[in-house]
């Protein structure tokens, strides 16, 4: 297993919890597609306040290191503090680009 963490500047702190340890990991989702696919969806976390981590399951560093993007996709984690805002900041992105889609008459 081999963890990812945000090498941006500006990343959100990971937080912590009331006994001044940081709270644990929840998992979000795994993201398939590209290298695109991840970075938008990281980059949203960002923009709303919320820490990640990512993960590469199985043997998927090694399939990054082949074919540029891991086969099996990358997990993505954050503070299960946050779980549930980004469920709902991701679904509600993926309702807009299903509205966008349809108002172009792209189905």
């Amino acid at each position: 297993m081999s963890w990812i963490i945000g090498k941006k500047n500006k990343a959100p702190e990971w937080p912590d919890g009331a006994d001044s340890l940081p709270v644990p990991p929840a998992y979000l989702k795994r993201i398939h597609g590209g290298p695109l696919d991840l970075e938008l969806t990281l980059n949203l976390l960002e923009a709303y306040g919320i820490p990640h981590v990512s993960e590469y399951p199985n043997d998927g560093l090694f399939g990054k290191m082949i074919m540029g993007f891991p086969p099996a996709g990358i997990e993505v984690f954050v503070p299960e503090t946050m779980l549930e805002d980004a469920r709902n900041i991701l679904a509600a992105d993926e309702f807009l680009s299903e509205e966008s889609r349809g108002a172009n008459g792209d189905e």
